[in-house]
């Protein structure tokens, strides 16, 4: 039996009970048991219990340090004592009314404080569907139809949202192009045909694994108010967990539209969109014929999430949460890249704010900052051809108690402590010396 074997099958023994749920998972999931793209995993990811602060227990009793916080929604770790309690409080008042109620106003005003340019604010159960509902008001808006959009970014699975390389979407109005090229948005933007332009905030997804060059978004307001297209910046990931006011107020730019998402609801699902009241006018009764739009969904504000809301914007109004996520995140990116080159992997941690990206592969380009990434060449960063060794990687790392999202990228909270992190780079060190005697990469 070779070395790999004998890594995977320690790891099922020692996860009995996750490997006898994952069989059941399969015979209802059709994604080989799992419920969102990034939980498909060789053998399986645990299935866990209970979690607490930035651990998490699966099934066996492995404890995890936890780098996926719900998909970055978790900023404040789990279960905040305040969001507990304003939780369970709402829990015994009611947890859908079907009507009109005070916490959804107290939720939007905190929103409203914080995100630049919330004149107006509709929220949905996810930032999928706010994504959605930024392309009908566009539509309406400008009197256009095609969306544009960036290569690589996410904005959710949705027919004109989603990756064009999936297959059964339907994306005659969508035009997809690189992004930072400014000539080529602006020959673009001229034909006059775009109700809407699309962009994740930091860069390509989630909050900039391929990042953005700042003076090329900076300039996106100018050019879009030029040829009358709407801009709309996806801030589900970056709201609230950048900063107070999201990317845009670290960049120092206003879009029209803004979706939300994850932070902005505490942990319980829940999607926003802000932006100028203007835009937001066909959603009034009683408007002019042929503009109107009707807004549904059962669960839009519902006063649980609303509850859960209103106590995390309350604790990430200060901005405190947000410096110490990212400290935390700069410390580690920091040590990491020590370990790279001790082990003489070549590679690179990068990224901005509270979200590390690994990068692993030929580096042509990386200074001291690392917040920069390690190539020139942006599409080498998500490189498909890379997934075996990162697959490989999070196994060694959930082995040995640490929990990341896809092997390569590390989300942080404002909980994570220097014995977390030095107790994770201890795990990573181990990772990849066990790695570099399997071969998984060159020493």
């Amino acid at each position: 039996m070779n070395q790999k074997d004998a890594a995977k099958d320690k790891y099922v023994a020692q996860r009995r009970l996750s490997s006898q749920w994952h069989e059941r998972a399969k015979t209802v999931f059709p994604s080989e048991g799992a419920t969102h793209f990034a939980r498909i995993f060789n053998p399986f990811r645990p299935y866990i219990t209970h979690a607490s602060g930035i651990n998490k227990w699966d099934l066996d009793g492995n404890k995890y340090i936890d780098y996926v916080l719900g998909h970055g929604a978790l900023l404040l770790g789990h279960n905040h004592k305040d969001i507990v309690e304003a939780v369970q409080e709402q829990v015994a008042r009611g947890v859908l009314y079907g009507e009109n109620h005070t916490p959804e106003v107290e939720w939007a005003e905190l929103i409203q404080e914080m995100m630049p340019g919330a004149e107006k604010i509709m929220f949905f159960p996810c930032g999928n569907e706010a994504n959605m509902m930024a392309v009908r008001l566009a539509r309406v808006h400008t009197g256009r139809s095609k969306i544009l959009r960036f290569e690589k970014h996410y904005h959710g699975w949705s027919d004109e949202l989603a990756s064009p390389a999936e297959t059964g979407v339907n994306q005659d109005q969508v035009t997809i192009i690189p992004q930072n090229d400014l000539g080529r948005l602006e020959e673009e933007l001229s034909s006059k045909q775009y109700a809407v332009l699309f962009t994740e905030a930091g860069g390509a997804f989630l909050g900039g694994r391929t990042p953005l060059e700042p003076d090329f978004v900076k300039l996106i307001p100018t050019i879009t108010r030029k040829y009358g297209t709407l801009w709309t910046l996806d801030e589900v990931v970056t709201g609230l967990r950048f900063a107070p006011g999201g990317w845009q107020s670290i960049v120092g730019i206003k879009p029209d539209l803004t979706t939300l998402g994850k932070c902005i609801g505490g942990g319980l699902s829940a999607g926003a969109l802000v932006g100028r009241t203007e835009i937001f006018e066909p959603l009034k009764p009683g408007g002019v014929s042929g503009r109107q739009v009707m807004h549904g969904g059962t669960w839009n504000a519902n006063p649980l999430t609303a509850a859960a809301g209103i106590a995390a914007c309350k604790l990430l109004k200060s901005g405190e949460p947000q410096i110490k996520a990212a400290e935390s995140a700069s410390y580690f990116r920091q040590e990491g890249n020590k370990l790279l080159k001790e082990k003489g992997i070549s590679g690179a941690f990068y990224g901005k704010s509270s979200i590390v990206y690994l990068y692993l592969g030929p580096v042509d380009y990386f200074t001291s900052d690392d917040t920069l990434p390690p190539v020139k060449d942006l599409d080498k960063l998500a490189d498909p051809a890379m997934m075996p060794v990162f697959n490989r990687l999070l196994l060694h790392l959930l082995q040995r108690g640490v929990s990341n999202l896809i092997g390569s990228i590390y989300i942080f909270s404002y909980l994570h402590t220097k014995k977390d992190l030095d107790h994770t780079l201890c795990a990573l060190s181990d990772a990849l010396q066990n790695m570099l005697a399997e071969g998984a990469f060159k020493s």
